[in-house]
């Protein structure tokens, strides 16, 4: 679906650029934007390469298991009923890569994790409620570094691109606690009916 959406939108500008008189300007604009976004994912790649080389020094030097462990009591709040080790490996790497604002590290992991819930799941097809715990802590992704966000910031010429640090740790951390408590609240419901 999303991808009608943006061919109309594409296909719109062109068609409004050709009616006013603007196709120049909007043929310059897209080659502009695709060398832009060339340029980007090249910096992105390198910034994922460092970021992915930093996580596994912490695998390799233990800090990661020690970060996992630091966080079994948080974990062990939010999924009472979990008792697969695997899926609690995965969901733990996934929080800590998460914190550590390492996105795309957290989904290999959060992917496996998914599927290790799933495989224990009585009701195939059906989410449980470990699944959707999951699920809200992945996407609230609470972060101590917002390495995306820096690295976008200074790509675009920010002064000051690591200025975003405290507002984003202040927002993901509201949005986890809020997703985190609506969770807790619709389980106690479904617990009374």
């Amino acid at each position: 679906m999303i991808n009608y959406i943006w061919s109309i939108l594409i296909l719109a500008g062109i068609l409004i650029g050709s009616i006013n008189g603007n196709l120049n300007a909007v043929s310059d604009t897209i080659l502009d934007s695709s060398k832009e976004a060339v340029q980007l994912c090249i910096l992105m790649f390198g910034v994922v390469g460092v970021w992915s080389g930093i996580m596994n020094v912490a695998v390799s030097l233990g800090l990661v298991k020690k970060l996992e462990r630091l966080i079994a009591p948080f974990l062990k709040f939010l999924f009472p009923r979990l008792r697969d080790k695997e899926a609690k490996e995965y969901i733990s790497t996934n929080i800590v890569a998460n914190l550590l604002g390492l996105g795309w590290a957290a989904t290999p992991s959060g992917i496996k994790a998914m599927k290790a819930l799933d495989r224990i799941n009585p009701h195939k097809g059906v989410a449980t409620r470990e699944m959707c715990m999951f699920l809200i802590l992945n996407i609230s992704s609470l972060q101590l570094i917002p390495v995306n966000i820096i690295v976008f910031r200074s790509q675009y010429g920010s002064v000051n691109p690591t200025a975003v640090v405290a507002p984003a740790i202040i927002a993901t951390f509201c949005s986890t606690i809020v997703g985190i408590l609506f969770a807790k609240i619709i389980e106690k419901f479904q617990k009374s009916i």
